[in-house]
Formats: C-alpha cells, sequence, structure tokens
C-alpha cells in the first residue's frame, strides 16, 4: 500500500501524511461497496504487501473488467 500512498502524494502533490488519510478512506470505501469476499481478498491483498496495481487487476477479473 506505501506504493499506492506514494503515487497519490506525487500526482497530487500532498504530504505522505495526507495521502495515506486519503488511501485509507478510498479503501474504507470499497470495502464497504463491494461484495464481502470481494472485500475480504481486498484486505488479504493489502495485508501481504500488494501493489494497488494488482489489486486492482485482481478485483476487475472477478467482476470481468
Amino acid at each position: 500500500m506505501n506504493e499506492l500512498v506514494k503515487r497519490v502524494a506525487d500526482r497530487v502533490g500532498i504530504g505522505e501524511d495526507q495521502a495515506q488519510k486519503a488511501v485509507d478512506v478510498v479503501i474504507a470505501f470499497l470495502k464497504e461497496k463491494l461484495p464481502a469476499p470481494v472485500s475480504g481478498q481486498l484486505d488479504s491483498f493489502l495485508g501481504q504487501g500488494g501493489s494497488a496495481a494488482d489489486a486492482a487487476k485482481e478485483i476487475g477479473s472477478k467482476f470481468g473488467l
């Protein structure tokens, strides 16, 4: 998840602490809106230190995207 935080900070031009808060809000939103099995996979994936791009691919494949 550090990769995502750094990318947000760089692209938006904010500090990493603010970017971390933004990423936390987005992840909480996704967990709330995604079906439980997919939300659980997101938790598992982020806990393993995967990249945001890999998480998006994995979630997208579950929905045929």
